[in-house]
């Protein structure tokens, strides 16, 4: 949620006991502007929001629901997704005497959830902020130019939680552990001189970068080039192999927040200048 930095009462002429709070800076929650990032971008909003249903599935209050689930009520503070609207927030699990009673209905799909011994509608709370999450964020923003290593996972996570297959808290742990999955290894690769594709071989060209010969693609971190995150050279050989205007690409010492590095594709390498902190690979054509 939000980072409540302080709060006031005060009296107003309208409204006695009148509460004012000061909260963190956010930006509005844009649908498209999001497809259009990288996936990592995505993925770690996503993680953010499942942080977030675990934390209300097992709040100190109960398990909560956020009644009004829409885009619109939360916004981005430092690439990760918060919540800024709890008015429509509740803890009280719906009453039945049977699992007829225990009715959800969606646009798209509707489920019947089992009534307890009790007379409350089980994980309903839960349940209902879970679809809500895939129904809006999770089915757009997790498949979408997902690395094709992660697929699998991505396509089983978001089905499960599409089906009500299961709880926050198993959803939260593969959340987890996808995030361990894209952070690179050292690849016994970056210390040869030459490395080879299924179709393509390259020439490795240490403490070099290529200034220009940019082009552009898309998801990239630059408006003006092609710079896209790899998990490892590779990766970067299969992205550049994929590119018909691709000629070379250099590694930076940069990396994402998932330690994913960053890579620059070139369409030629007509002019290459020392930089220490980069590593250039040329295609070798015959």
């Amino acid at each position: 949620c939000f980072q409540l930095y302080g709060y006031c009462y005060q009296d107003s002429n309208d409204i006695p006991d009148t509460l004012t709070t000061i909260t963190e800076l956010g930006s509005p929650l844009e649908m498209i502007q999001l497809l259009q990032t990288s996936w990592e971008d995505r993925f770690r909003i996503c993680l953010s929001l499942v942080r977030l249903l675990h934390y209300l599935a097992h709040s100190p209050l109960g398990s909560v629901t956020l009644l009004d689930f829409r885009p619109r009520q939360f916004v981005i503070v430092d690439g990760e997704l918060k919540v800024t609207d709890l008015d429509d927030a509740s803890i009280e699990e719906s009453s039945c005497t049977s699992n007829s009673d225990c009715f959800m209905e969606f646009p798209a799909r509707n489920f019947t959830l089992p009534c307890s011994v009790e007379g409350r509608c089980q994980s309903m709370n839960e349940k209902r902020n879970l679809y809500n999450a895939y129904r809006f964020f999770f089915t757009y923003l997790l498949p979408h130019s997902a690395p094709s290593s992660l697929r699998p996972l991505l396509d089983k996570i978001v089905n499960a939680t599409g089906n009500h297959n299961k709880h926050v808290t198993v959803i939260c742990t593969e959340y987890l552990a996808l995030e361990l999955s894209p952070i690179p290894s050292v690849n016994s690769e970056f210390t040869q001189k030459c490395v080879k594709s299924a179709n393509t071989q390259y020439r490795r060209v240490p403490a070099a970068f290529i200034p220009d010969e940019n082009y552009r693609c898309w998801p990239s971190y630059h408006h003006k080039g092609c710079l896209l995150s790899v998990f490892d050279v590779n990766e970067a050989i299969e992205i550049c192999d994929s590119y018909s205007q691709c000629k070379a690409f250099v590694l930076t010492n940069q990396t994402t927040w998932t330690g994913r590095q960053l890579v620059f594709f070139k369409m030629a390498s007509n002019h290459i200048v020392p930089d220490p902190d980069k590593i250039t690979y040329v295609k070798v054509t015959d």
